[in-house]
C-alpha cells in the first residue's frame, strides 16, 4: 500500500520522465513531500509557473517527449493557463498535475479552490480531476497516451489533496484503453491515386509544410517526397526547418510576413498540398482571396482543422510520417526546370532583406548561423520571432523553437531552460526582445541556482516593436503605449546590471563591429548564463508585411520613403 503521491511519482519514473518542472504550495506539498530527496528525476524549482509550463513545454518540442509540471490549486494552476494554451495551440505534449482541495471541499469555495477542469475544457486536450484513489494509476497512465497520441497536446491531472494522502495499491497498468485511441486513419489507395494523380499532372505544384510534420517527426519522409517528386518548398513559420533551409527546393517562408517569392509561388500554383497546418490567417491573409485559382490538397490528422479555413479539393485525413510514403510511391519525377527559374527570378529581385546597414536583427541573425552550428534557437514573439524566421538557416543540427498559434510573449526564455535540459549537448540560444524578455526574467535566477547556461539575445529597440510597426504603417504613428524608453533617459531596466544582479555576466552592443566578439566571448563562457543586449533602431521594421484585412498579393515588400 502506497499513498497517492507516492503513486504519482511512481507513475513518473515508470513514465521514464527526465524532468520535472515544479513549485509547491499547500494542497500540493504532499505531492513534493513524496518527491523529497528522490533521484530517478530531476526536479527543477523555477520562479513562476508561468515560467515552469514554458520551460516544460520548450523540453517537449525539442525532444518529442512529454514535458510534466507540477503544481499547486488556485493561483498555482491558474498561472499555467497561459502556458496550457500556448502548448496545446502548437500541439505539444505536456501531462500538468495540479493540486485540489480535498473532495468533500470541492465545490464549497475553500481557499484556493477553482475548478480547473472547467478553465482547460476549451484549451487543454483533456482535463480531469481525480474522485477516487483507486482510479489514480488508471488516469494518470492515460494522461501519458492522450498528451502523446493523434495531434499531440495538453493533459491536465487535478488531483484532490485527501486522494494524495490516501493508502492504496502501488500497481501502475502497463498499458490502458481510451476511447477512438486504437483507431488509425487509413485512407483509402484510391484516394491516394488520386492525390497522385493530381500531382503527376500539375504544372506548377507547391509543397505546403505546416508545424505537423515537426510534430509528427515526418522529416525522413518529407525528404524522400521532395527527392522523388522534386517540388518547389515553403513553410508556415512552425513548419520551418522540417527541411533544411539551405535545401535547394525550400522557397521561404509565407504568410503575411513570407517571402515574396514563397507567397507567390504559392498563390500562382495550380496544385498546392498543405501539410499539417491549420492555414490560419497568418498564412492565408484574406482567406477569400487565397489562391483563387489553385487546386488545394490537405492532409492533416486532425478531421476538425481540414476546410475550417480555407476550402479544400481533396481532404485526407491521416498522419503524415505514414501517409506521405505511400503517397510518394505513386508520384514521376520531373525538373520542372522553368517552374523553378519563374520562382528564382521572383525571389532575385524580391528577396527578403532588410535595406538598413549596420547593426541589425538580420547581421544579428546571420552570425548566429556562422557562429553556431550545433545549437537551438528558441525566439520569443513580436519583431524579434519574426525577424528569426526570415533570417535564421534551420538545418538538421540548429533547430528553431517558438510560439506560433498563441504568440505568447514571455515564453522564449523558460523555453530555453527546457531546451537546454532536454538537449544537453547543444548550445540554446534565446533571441528576444525587451518587452517580452520582462514577461518571464525571474527565471534569471532558475538558471544561476541550476547552473543551465543559456545564452540570451535581447534585440532592444526601446518598445513593443511589432505592435509599433503597426501604428506606424496603418494607424497614423499613433504610438499608443508601445513605447518602453523615454526620451533622454536610460532605458530601465539596465538589463546587464540586472544579470550582473542574478550572478550572470553579459555585454551590450551597439555596433556591427562587435557583434562578432560578443558571440566569442559567449562560447568562451558557455558553460554559464551570458546576456547579450542588443541596441537596435526603434524604426527597423519586419519587412515584408500584408496589412490586416489584405490579400497576400497585396504584399507591402519595401518600405514606402
Amino acid at each position: 500500500m502506497i499513498s497517492g503521491a507516492e503513486l504519482v511519482v511512481k507513475a513518473l519514473i515508470k513514465e521514464q520522465v527526465d524532468v520535472c518542472f515544479a513549485y509547491p504550495g499547500g494542497q500540493a506539498i504532499d505531492l513534493f513531500d513524496a518527491l523529497y530527496q528522490r533521484t530517478e528525476f530531476r526536479v527543477v524549482l523555477p520562479r513562476h509557473e508561468q515560467g515552469l509550463i514554458h520551460a516544460a513545454d520548450g523540453y517537449a518540442r525539442s525532444t518529442g517527449k512529454v514535458g510534466v509540471c507540477m503544481v499547486t490549486s488556485g493561483p498555482g494552476a491558474t498561472n499555467l493557463v497561459t502556458g496550457i494554451a500556448t502548448a496545446g495551440y502548437d500541439s505539444s505534449p505536456l501531462v500538468c498535475i495540479t493540486g485540489q482541495v480535498s473532495t468533500q471541499l470541492i465545490g464549497k469555495d475553500a481557499f484556493q479552490e477553482v475548478d480547473m477542469v472547467g478553465i482547460c475544457r476549451s484549451i487543454a486536450k483533456y482535463a480531469v480531476t481525480i474522485k477516487k484513489r483507486e482510479e489514480l494509476g488508471t488516469i494518470l497512465k492515460k494522461a501519458f497516451v492522450i498528451a502523446q497520441s493523434g495531434k499531440p497536446g495538453v493533459v491536465v491531472v487535478d488531483i484532490p489533496k485527501n486522494i494524495q494522502q490516501e493508502l492504496g495499491s502501488g500497481d501502475y497498468p502497463e498499458e490502458v484503453e481510451i476511447r477512438g485511441g486504437k483507431k488509425i486513419q487509413v485512407i483509402p489507395i484510391e484516394k491516394l491515386e488520386a492525390v497522385a494523380e493530381m500531382l503527376n499532372s500539375a504544372q506548377k505544384p507547391v509543397l505546403l509544410i505546416g508545424g505537423g510534420a515537426h510534430r509528427g517527426r515526418a522529416h525522413k519522409e518529407l525528404l524522400a517526397f521532395i527527392k522523388k517528386y522534386n517540388v518547389p518548398v515553403v513553410t508556415t513559420i512552425m513548419g520551418k526547418g522540417a527541411l533544411p533551409s539551405d535545401h535547394p527546393n525550400y522557397i521561404g517562408n509565407v504568410g503575411i510576413h513570407g517571402s515574396y517569392a514563397a507567397n507567390q509561388a504559392m498563390t500562382n500554383s495550380d496544385v498546392l498540398f498543405a501539410l499539417g497546418t491549420r492555414l490560419n490567417d497568418r498564412v492565408t491573409g484574406k482567406a477569400a482571396s487565397f489562391c483563387p485559382t489553385t487546386k488545394l490538397i490537405h492532409l492533416d490528422i486532425d478531421p476538425a482543422i481540414i476546410d475550417k479555413n480555407v476550402d479544400s479539393l481533396v481532404r485526407l485525413v491521416g498522419n503524415i510520417k505514414d501517409t506521405l510514403p505511400r503517397i510518394t510511391r505513386l508520384l514521376h519525377t520531373s525538373d520542372r526546370r522553368e517552374w523553378f527559374q519563374e520562382i528564382k527570378k521572383m525571389n532575385d529581385a524580391l528577396p527578403v532583406h532588410m535595406s538598413e546597414a549596420g547593426l541589425t536583427p538580420e547581421t544579428i541573425i546571420k552570425k548566429i548561423n556562422e557562429h553556431f552550428s550545433n545549437a537551438i534557437v528558441v525566439t520569443d514573439v513580436g519583431q524579434n520571432q519574426l525577424w528569426t524566421t526570415q533570417f535564421l538557416e534551420v538545418t538538421k543540427d540548429r533547430q528553431l523553437l517558438t510560439s506560433g498559434g498563441l504568440g505568447t510573449m514571455g515564453f522564449g526564455f523558460p523555453a530555453s531552460i527546457g531546451a537546454k535540459l532536454g538537449n544537453p549537448e547543444k548550445v540554446v540560444l534565446t533571441i528576444t526582445g525587451d518587452g517580452g524578455f520582462q514577461m518571464n526574467l525571474q527565471e534569471l535566477a532558475t538558471v544561476m541556482q541550476e547552473k543551465i547556461p543559456i545564452i540570451i539575445c535581447i534585440f532592444n529597440n526601446g518598445s513593443l516593436g511589432n505592435v509599433r510597426q503597426w501604428q506606424e504603417m496603418f494607424y497614423e504613428k499613433r504610438y499608443s503605449y508601445t513605447i518602453l524608453k523615454e526620451k533622454d533617459r536610460p532605458y530601465v531596466p539596465d538589463f546587464i546590471a540586472l544579470a550582473h544582479s542574478y550572478g550572470a555576466d553579459g555585454l551590450r552592443i551597439t555596433s556591427e563591429e562587435e557583434i562578432d566578439g560578443a558571440f566569442m566571448l559567449a562560447k568562451k563562457n558557455q558553460n554559464e548564463t551570458f546576456v547579450l543586449e542588443f541596441m537596435l533602431e526603434t524604426e527597423q521594421k519586419v519587412m515584408p508585411i500584408v496589412a490586416p484585412g489584405q490579400s497576400l498579393k497585396e504584399m507591402i515588400v519595401y518600405e514606402k520613403n
